[in-house]
């Protein structure tokens, strides 16, 4: 029976009291759960952003759990009066939310990031484990749920008892105190270091689950604390802030046979696969027949950035962090240290920043200069004939850059479809550079280059003309196969000619070049997301992607996932499957490779 009056509001009272004490021995133990967001995370280097990690450390998982106290149990003391009911409902949603805690620690462990339905069912899948081991730690995790309870079951108890003389030591308000503080001062630090692009702190954004750190740049700015031209100025020098990477994850071994051939890299900019027929190139088409082509190759990112994954052998995503740390492709960087000879050439002298920036960051290039009566492009081509003469018997590496199909656009058609005039505009700007790269061939065999040089042709990225009838056009607006296959072309000396038509990547481009050309022995998961393009094991996926998003392209559907681990999901042709859930091993290695490079300390 459930006593009245008093007796009814003391009960109350007195768990309200017992509340309150549960609730803060279980920060602490969510405090000490959550050491392992800290362990496994990078380090501040300065002062102020370790007292950063502290006071949020400390702030964060002070109100997560007495948010969770006053939100839900709390407002359950009043309709549980009974004591032993009340408590054990508490230990019972206690148990629970420490073991949540704990998965979700074990997530951002394995795979960088906390928990959400996608991330649950993949760690939580039995064809994961063929993945990744994190599957497997994550259910040993249940074994000490039964110990949870227990453990919390025998804290209910002590608090209990031991209520009245922890309410006398009055030492309850000090500790609130802290925490408020705690929480009230990691806020506003955030909001200065947000505002200052203070990178030691704003890093540390997403350490904790459910953290989402305060900014204020309009307040700062309406009251005069931040001025907005000072602000867009730090915004411009800071956009590189990242992520450390550790590329290659080892240092390089060379055991195998080296081949010291010259390189020559061709990009024929928004050039997509089907473009290379015998009608609209038939130089090229020849070319290819008469020299490796790799039918099924797919470029690493559907905008400009896919010449990133062609030389660095990695996912996009690590851009930002490559040129804040200004690290050469390590193909780049063996080539140099062999005493290569660099050239660089292009059309439009690398008007597009991934070059001067990140790929090719402090390399020289050979700036062109077309008269009238040449176009860029056979100008980047002639200039790189000129240096290549120059270079004697020392072997080389050059990148010629073609970039008439950048401007398709310029050429006039008039029947009255703007549909077909794209079109038309498009197969005159194949042809035109058909023409040139005929032009680079002559140059080939007139300087007796086909002996002594690796000649690689291929493209950026492809490009569409509303194939998939979701209004699309162009480029970077989707990852269907249009926008992705592009032509992979490489004359070898030695290697036979053939046509491969197992799928590779741009991604592959670097292995290749390192073992078969440079010796290199390392396994080639140390420096990069790729393997060998003649390695013709059929493979799970072939990864693209942006600086947001990643997409893992098998046999049947494409797979694009954003960082958060949110996905969408579509059929070979690229309509939406909104029914259908992607296969989870393809997940779990997307997100992996996402996060396989960064430094876990600093």
């Amino acid at each position: 029976m459930v006593d009245n009056g008093n007796t009814y509001a003391e009960r109350v009272s007195r768990l309200v009291g017992w509340g309150h004490w549960f609730a803060f021995f279980n920060i602490i133990a969510a405090m000490l759960i959550g050491t392992r967001y800290i362990t496994q995370s990078p380090w501040p280097d300065t002062l102020l952003g370790q007292v950063y990690l502290a006071a949020s450390w400390v702030g964060h998982f002070g109100f997560l759990v007495f948010a969770v106290y006053l939100l839900v149990l709390f407002p359950l003391t009043f309709v549980i009066p009974s004591r032993k009911l009340f408590r054990l409902l508490t230990v019972c949603l206690t148990t629970v939310g420490l073991t949540v805690l704990l998965i979700d620690t074990q997530a951002y462990q394995s795979i960088n990031l906390h928990l959400n339905p996608v991330v649950w069912e993949v760690l939580f899948s039995d064809s994961s484990e063929n993945v990744s081991g994190a599957s497997a730690d994550l259910q040993h995790l249940f074994v000490v749920l039964p110990l949870i309870f227990l453990v919390e079951l025998a804290l209910s108890e002590w608090v209990w008892r031991k209520q009245r003389k922890l309410s006398h030591k009055h030492v309850g308000r000090p500790i609130a105190g802290v925490f408020f503080l705690c929480f009230i001062s990691s806020h506003l630090i955030y909001v200065w270091a947000d505002a200052y692009f203070y990178n030691p702190i704003t890093s540390q954004q997403s350490n904790f689950p459910l953290s989402y750190p305060m900014t204020a740049k309009s307040f700062m700015e309406k009251h005069g604390l931040l001025d907005r031209e000072e602000y867009l100025k730090r915004q411009q020098e800071n956009l590189g802030e990242a992520e450390l990477v550790r590329y290659p994850l080892e240092k390089l071994e060379f055991s195998r046979r080296a081949n010291p051939l010259n390189v020559l890299v061709v990009s024929v900019n928004n050039l997509r696969a089907d473009a290379l027929n015998a009608i609209n190139m038939p130089n090229t088409f020849q070319y290819s027949l008469d020299n490796l082509s790799f039918n099924n190759h797919f470029s690493s990112s559907n905008d400009s950035n896919g010449v990133f994954g062609l030389l660095y052998g990695l996912p996009t995503s690590y851009a930002s962090s490559i040129k804040a740390q200004q690290s050469l492709p390590v193909v780049l960087e063996t080539l140099e240290n062999k005493d290569y000879q660099v050239g660089l050439f292009s059309g439009d002298n690398f008007s597009d920043p991934i070059y001067k920036e990140i790929v090719f960051n402090g390399l020289p290039v050979i700036p062109i200069t077309p008269d009238a009566t040449t176009t860029g492009d056979n100008a980047a081509i002639d200039a790189w004939a000129t240096w290549v003469q120059e270079q004697g018997k020392q072997p080389w590496f050059s990148f010629i850059e073609l970039t008439t199909l950048d401007d398709f656009n310029d050429y006039s058609s008039n029947s009255g479809n703007a549909e077909n005039d794209l079109i038309s505009n498009y197969q005159q700007s194949i042809k035109s550079a058909d023409n040139e790269l005929a032009h680079l061939y002559q140059q080939i065999q007139t300087l007796d280059l086909s002996e002594s040089t690796v000649i690689i042709i291929t493209s950026n990225h492809g490009t569409e003309f509303n194939e998939t009838k979701t209004n699309t056009w162009g480029s970077s607006t989707n990852y269907s196969r249009f926008q992705l296959e592009v032509p992979m072309i490489i004359h070898w000396p030695g290697k036979v000619a053939g046509q491969y038509n197992h799928r590779t990547s741009h991604l592959d481009l670097s292995v290749t070049l390192l073992q078969d050309l440079l010796g290199v022995s390392s396994n080639p998961s140390d420096y990069s997301s790729g393997r060998n393009l003649f390695d013709e094991r059929a493979r799970k996926w072939i990864l693209a992607g942006d600086y947001h998003e990643l997409a893992l392209i098998t046999n049947r559907n494409t797979t694009v996932i954003d960082k958060f681990g949110n996905y969408k999901l579509y059929d070979s042709e690229y309509k939406r499957l909104r029914d259908e859930n992607p296969a989870l091993p393809v997940i779990m290695q997307g997100l992996t490779e996402l996060q396989r490079f960064y430094t876990k300390s600093q």
